[in-house]
């Protein structure tokens, strides 16, 4: 496939308002102006099943990333039979598996697609101090073995409300903040102490159980820190800077009033579900401001629905309001895309339009941070997934 004529925002620095992106074996070929496109080669490029889409100016960006959301492992309109986000029985279960929860035919990922978005981070809730390893995937399949881009992409930590409620109300700990942060470091001391006895003796015995902490240990993933409040914020940072771990800082929402200390520690965030209700003791000091204040102070930032908490079809709305409360224009896209993949460890192959990475490309009728914007296609390696009728 050949892409001409679009207004294209590459999100790698260059922008063409007259460009053509090439599309050879699911990858990008090439980005350019239209001055530059070798429109001889067209029939050449595209072979005999190929296609020269001419979007006749239309907005023209990078796939849309999702990087903190629960699609097709909270099912919508199912209850209790799709909800398999949170296994409340037990604090700590680092060895749960997004992969082995995620139902492609959630109807969320039809939404995703007929808003642009081609890719997610998805996994496990914030009822557990560990809730388990999350797993980053194209929204287009129907085998999630073949969806997956990373897995595991991220181990799954919650400090504040959500587990303090959930155990406290079954008569165990975590009841407080407290046991919480020590159970956390009771786990991440056993794990480190089985891969010193590991790499000593590699005829130990593998244990499921801390085998899969492994890739967080080495740094290959990162902690996803489900954390609110500046306190429990903080006490993330104080855990991760303990054990020499990398770490995403998910919902953030009180990130606005510790920036110093945010840059300082020098982990990057997520924000929102902004779009969602306060509806939480946690939450009272979310707003859409906090996105671009941190962006502003040089904080890498991304911003999340937490679908279904809000839907994930609304993704680029949400970062045109953080636009609205004053995040600059360019760093709402680069919020949605380029940011995103950085956060996710994901963006040598999605986040922006550059020769070699995959041909995951949206195109809008207009802005698609505006309400009014349609989609007018969603391509995901190289193949046109949605098409507005």
């Amino acid at each position: 496939m050949v892409i001409v004529h679009g207004n294209i925002k590459t999100m790698a620095g260059a922008d063409f308002p007259d460009g053509y992106i090439e599309i050879a074996d699911g990858k990008i070929a090439a980005v350019g102006g239209m001055e530059n496109c070798p429109q001889d080669g067209f029939k050449n490029s595209c072979g005999a099943g190929g296609e020269i889409l001419d979007v006749q100016g239309a907005f023209v960006m990078p796939g849309i990333v999702e990087a903190h959301c629960h699609m097709g492992i909270t099912e919508e309109k199912k209850g209790m039979e799709g909800d398999d986000c949170n296994e409340t029985v037990d604090p700590i279960t680092p060895q749960l598996r997004a992969i082995d929860a995620i139902n492609p035919m959630d109807a969320a990922f039809n939404d995703a697609l007929a808003a642009g978005i081609t890719s997610a981070m998805v996994g496990p809730g914030s009822s557990n101090v560990v809730g388990g390893q999350f797993a980053f995937i194209k929204t287009h399949g129907r085998c999630i073995d073949h969806m997956i881009v990373k897995a595991p992409a991220a181990m799954k930590v919650a400090f504040g409300e959500n587990p303090k409620v959930n155990y406290s109300g079954q008569g165990k700990s975590p009841s407080t903040r407290m046991a919480i942060a020590a159970m956390l470091r009771e786990e991440l001391t056993k794990a480190k102490n089985y891969r010193e006895k590991r790499e000593k003796n590699s005829d130990e015995p593998a244990d499921f159980r801390y085998e899969c902490w492994l890739p967080v240990l080495r740094g290959e993933i990162p902690l996803k820190a489900h954390a609110h409040r500046a306190d429990d914020i903080l006490t993330a940072v104080r855990i991760a800077k303990e054990f020499g771990l990398r770490m995403t800082l998910d919902h953030c929402s009180e990130g606005h009033l510790i920036m110093d200390e945010l840059k300082e520690a020098g982990f990057p965030a997520i924000v929102g579900p902004d779009m969602a209700s306060r509806n939480k003791i946690e939450v009272q000091n979310m707003a859409f401001k906090t996105a671009g204040l941190l962006a502003g102070r040089g904080i890498l930032t991304a911003i999340t629905t937490d679908h279904p908490v809000s839907k994930i079809q609304f993704l680029p709305i949400c970062a045109g309001l953080a636009v609205k409360s004053g995040m600059d224009f360019e760093e709402g896209l680069r919020a949605i895309t380029i940011n995103a993949a950085k956060i996710c460890g994901v963006d040598e192959r999605v986040g922006s339009l550059e020769a070699g990475k995959d041909a995951d490309i949206a195109v809008f009728s207009g802005n698609p941070m505006e309400v009014s914007t349609q989609t007018l296609y969603t391509i995901l390696d190289g193949n046109i997934v949605y098409r507005k009728k």
